[in-house]
């Protein structure tokens, strides 16, 4: 047997116990259980880090926003998310450059400046992300966390329309059924909550304003994700360059937004009226939760990433009842697992025969069996 240049005497052990064991076979080279389990610590700690990042923004989010005294204003922590990821990909744009600060700014003025009507193309995708950022806490302030994590799953469905209708992609038939169970499963929850008694006693909350404000979040979510995901494609432009340019756009127009909506009381009281260390952390977990989970998305599956949105509903529904005193009925606990079960469902790799026409068969395998573009993983 060959011995591979610079393997361990622990990873060798490792290869012969797994050969006489029958686990590994003799063709396959010495170290890949080491490798192995290296990929499989990465899966693990990539379904830790999905998880906390889903569930931990909608709690915090729901917490800071339900506390009695000052409340912060939410439009001033969409823009300064949206100031905070910028930087942070201008900084990785400069490690890219090796620090050369003349180079990098050299490259941001032919790709901003020069370059400007591709530039433009993501004016459309930052105003949607800019009003479905204010969406969400608007729907988050006005539902309880737990209601708000399991109808948000419905961008699942207008991702998945939009990106059979712009970028022409087909859906097993698991996948179809996965969006229907999907669809019951949220009319289920609303259908129990509508009376809006999780909100009873509870001042300035209204489940209707919330539950138009995920519908809303939902929908442009799906199309700004798709629209984002066929620039990207369209273009050799890194992932990192396309969130500066949308954070020059989603600043200035959370800025507009701020001013409409809050200009008087921030002119009164101040931008940072409000902010506590806890909002901070809701505003960095926002500016860096979606380009960590970019990230981390490299080393996880399809169905590690369904069952990370599967498993972030159940903490959200656990540490609701424990923070927010939320009712589980079997109403709620059926449309919820109805609902983890699609998602669970719709991230199954599909089959190379299950397709529904040869135009499908075509696709490559990691398109059709995108769980969500990657672009809405950066917002």
């Amino acid at each position: 047997m060959a011995v591979a240049e610079g393997a361990s005497e622990e990873e060798l052990d490792q290869d012969m116990k797994q050969l006489q064991e029958g686990k590994r076979d003799i063709g396959s080279p010495p170290g890949r259980a080491a490798g192995d389990r290296a990929n499989r610590r990465l899966k693990y700690v990539s379904l830790a880090v999905l998880v906390v990042q889903n569930a931990s923004l909608i709690l915090s989010i729901r917490y800071t926003r339900t506390l009695p005294g000052d409340r912060f204003f939410a439009t001033t922590a969409v823009v300064m998310a949206e100031i905070l990821k910028a930087i942070t990909c201008l900084l990785l744009l400069l490690v890219q450059k090796r620090g050369n600060v003349k180079e990098l700014t050299v490259f941001l003025y032919d790709a901003i400046i020069v370059q400007y009507m591709d530039t433009l193309k993501l004016a459309v995708p930052s105003l949607i992300y800019t009003l479905q950022n204010n969406l969400q806490y608007v729907a988050i302030s006005n539902l309880p966390a737990a209601t708000f994590q399991v109808t948000y799953q419905m961008k699942i469905l207008t991702t998945a329309l939009f990106s059979v209708l712009l970028l022409r992609k087909s859906l097993s038939r698991l996948q179809w059924g996965s969006l229907v169970i999907l669809f019951a499963g949220v009319a289920i929850v609303q259908a129990e909550q509508s009376g809006g008694k999780e909100n009873v006693g509870i001042s300035g909350q209204s489940y209707i304003v919330g539950l138009v404000a995920v519908a809303i979040s939902c929908l442009s979510s799906g199309f700004a994700g798709v629209y984002f995901e066929r620039i990207l494609k369209g273009s050799s432009a890194s992932v990192w360059l396309r969130n500066v340019q949308l954070g020059i756009f989603g600043t200035a127009l959370g800025l507009v937004a701020m001013w409409q909506q809050d200009g008087s009381s921030v002119a009164e009281h101040g931008f940072l009226y409000g902010y506590t260390p806890l909002v901070w952390c809701v505003i960095f977990n926002q500016a860096f939760g979606g380009l960590l989970v970019a990230v981390v998305v490299k080393y996880a599956d399809n169905i590690l990433k369904g069952f990370a949105t599967s498993l972030s509903i159940v903490v959200s529904t656990v540490a609701s009842v424990h923070l927010f005193g939320f009712h589980v009925d079997i109403l709620f606990a059926v449309g919820a697992g109805l609902v983890i079960g699609a998602v669970y469902l719709y991230s199954l790799p599909r089959k190379p025969d299950d397709a529904s026409s040869s135009a499908s068969q075509t696709l490559n395998s990691s398109q059709a069996n995108t769980f969500l573009p990657k672009s809405v993983l950066t917002k």
